[in-house]
């Protein structure tokens, strides 16, 4: 007869896991002899083998009571299905480091190949990684808001980066991140930009993302708050302008 610390020693577990084993209902705890220990017959050892050689090898501990009592042909049965649950799980966890694999970037997660493309391309005309987390963010926040407008918006943005003005507009912005939102050289550039909004005014609301991608950049820079802000008042000023002059 054994000890509980003789059987755990036996089977290769410990104590503790013995007495889970006895709470869970797989390993029957004998009585107390007159001495007050427990003591263990043999049976109980080969059970206790056979109870973690199978949940060492993955068997969840609910099915294990039935395959302990299960004929040949049914035990045959259970088992497969285990290994196949066991192989959906491995499947499920591949995918999971697939996807964390792509959180280096922390870009090609939750965004298409397509939109990965335009922030490279923004990345090899020297615009700072700063920016480009700005521009993955609207890009998320588009995605999430207002999908059906990312494959047009996908067609402008590469447009854009084609073209020499554009693309100076992103870099001269880019610089201004840092500067101080009263810097004089900020009049200038919003001149500028007012001018290229004007060029490049689009047709259409997208107000259920911009919103937020205009929240995102204010809180990023107070310079680059000050140019969102001078630009929405000299658009507003020019409707009403349009609104009066407009015939009645």
């Amino acid at each position: 007869m054994l000890t509980i610390s003789q059987l755990a020693a036996t089977a290769g577990v410990t104590v503790r896991t013995v007495r889970h084993y006895h709470h869970v209902g797989l390993l029957p705890e004998p009585g107390r002899d007159a001495s007050g220990y427990r003591r263990y017959s043999a049976q109980a050892a080969v059970d206790l083998i056979r109870i973690r050689t199978l949940a060492d090898a993955g068997v969840p501990l609910a099915r294990i009571d039935a395959l302990l009592h299960a004929r040949p042909a049914e035990f045959a049965a259970a088992i497969s299905d285990i290994d196949a649950d066991l192989q959906r799980r491995i499947d499920e966890l591949n995918e999971n480091r697939r996807r964390i694999a792509e959180l280096v970037g922390g870009e090609r997660l939750v965004l298409p190949p397509e939109v990965i493309d335009v922030l490279n391309r923004m990345r090899d005309l020297g615009i700072s990684e700063r920016r480009i987390r700005l521009e993955r963010d609207s890009w998320i926040l588009m995605q999430a808001l207002d999908p059906q407008v990312v494959p047009e918006r996908i067609r402008e943005k590469n447009a854009g980066l084609d073209d020499p003005e554009t693309t100076r507009m992103f870099l001269a912005c880019d610089r201004a991140v840092d500067w101080d939102p009263d810097d004089p050289r900020l009049e200038p550039l919003i001149d500028d930009l007012d001018a290229w909004e004007i060029a490049h005014e689009r047709e259409g609301d997208r107000a259920g993302y911009l919103k937020l991608v205009s929240s995102r950049i204010r809180e990023a820079s107070p310079a680059w708050q000050r140019i969102i802000d001078a630009l929405a008042h000299r658009a507003r000023r020019r409707r009403e302008s349009v609104s009066r002059s407009a015939p009645r």
